[in-house]
């Protein structure tokens, strides 16, 4: 049977997606955001219904999650590096009061929430693979680098403190470096990609020795979505990533071998952005749970994902056409 679905940041990357899906599957959307894109950019979410506002207008978020909703998937956020360090109060803002208002909502109207959260939680901790319960480890809070993991926790907390003293049922999903079509230039790879394909050299940060698990959205969104149906993920937490750690070198690499660009650009981010920022060396999801509970896995390899991202983003001239808006 279809259902009632809401979601907030519908016109975001990793949101336009799930909405295409959830259309696709027959469900009832509802995507909260501001303004449509442009016309011929995200076809998905124009077969969708539109309430335009900000989050953290609990007045004008009441008019998308009413009585009859069955789930609310809460994507609605201030994201990227370029973001953290320029709007640091409005990623706090949006990522507290926001979730508050949704949660509150979705409590009152007895639908499902699902959190969309972020491998950023877990910070510097050099445990790798992270595990859902493993312990975080942040700088210091003068660097603007830890507001979104920082806001994203109490987002969670929030979350846990809905379900257990109001009963909500809700699931948080953690994703890991998600990338594909139609994200916007200011993350490793979607950057990378536009800068390759506009005859600009790739920008590495620190030798590009850092690790990543490159997650391509597909898997994403099918991760989100098992998260919502499955009984056993109420209360629970999830790591949404791949397992295969690449290096930021060999990502940009296979991005020179499907552009035909191999120009770099080195950066030293301490000499570019100082002590308001702090790169990670490693970051490496434990999936286990999500395979175990969710039966979910990532089935898309880095460079299938790639050669699909690089095919679209020739194919979309508006996408090259748009800034590059990297930190650096």
């Amino acid at each position: 049977m279809s259902a009632r679905v809401v979601v907030t940041g519908g016109h975001g990357f990793i949101g336009s997606h799930l909405v295409e899906r959830l259309l696709t599957r027959g469900d009832h959307v509802t995507v909260f955001d501001g303004p449509a894109p442009q016309v011929g950019r995200d076809p998905a979410t124009a077969h969708a219904r539109l309430v335009e506002g900000d989050v953290r207008d609990a007045a004008r978020l009441a008019d998308a999650i009413t009585p009859g909703v069955d789930v609310v998937y809460h994507l609605a956020a201030v994201v990227g590096v370029d973001q953290y360090l320029a709007r640091p109060l409005d990623v706090i803002d949006i990522n507290f009061t926001g979730t508050r208002n949704v949660l509150d909502l979705a409590c009152r109207a007895g639908a499902k929430v699902v959190l969309a959260s972020t491998s950023e939680l877990f910070g510097k901790n050099p445990a790798v693979p992270w595990r859902e319960e493993d312990d975080r480890v942040l700088g210091a809070t003068s660097a603007d680098r830890w507001t979104y993991a920082t806001s994203k926790a109490l987002a969670e907390h929030l979350t846990y403190a809905f379900a257990r003293q109001h009963g909500l049922a809700a699931t948080i999903v953690r994703y890991f470096n998600v990338y594909g079509p139609r994200q916007r230039p200011a993350y490793v790879v979607s950057r990378s990609v536009h800068r390759a394909l506009n005859g600009r050299p790739v920008v590495v940060y620190d030798q590009g020795r850092q690790t990543r698990c490159f997650t391509y959205i597909d898997d994403a969104v099918a991760g989100t979505l098992a998260a919502a149906t499955v009984p056993a993920a109420v209360g629970e937490s999830f790591n949404i990533g791949s397992m295969v750690e690449n290096t930021v070198g060999e990502l940009v690499e296979l991005v020179g071998e499907f552009t035909g660009s191999t120009a770099v650009a080195p950066v030293d981010t301490q000499a570019s952005l100082g002590s308001r920022y702090e790169d990670l060396p490693r970051r490496i999801p434990d999936t286990t749970k999500a395979r175990t509970l969710l039966d979910w896995k990532c089935e898309v390899p880095l460079r299938t994902g790639l050669e699909r991202t690089v095919r679209w983003a020739r194919e979309n001239p508006w996408w090259l056409a748009l800034p590059d808006t990297g930190a650096v």
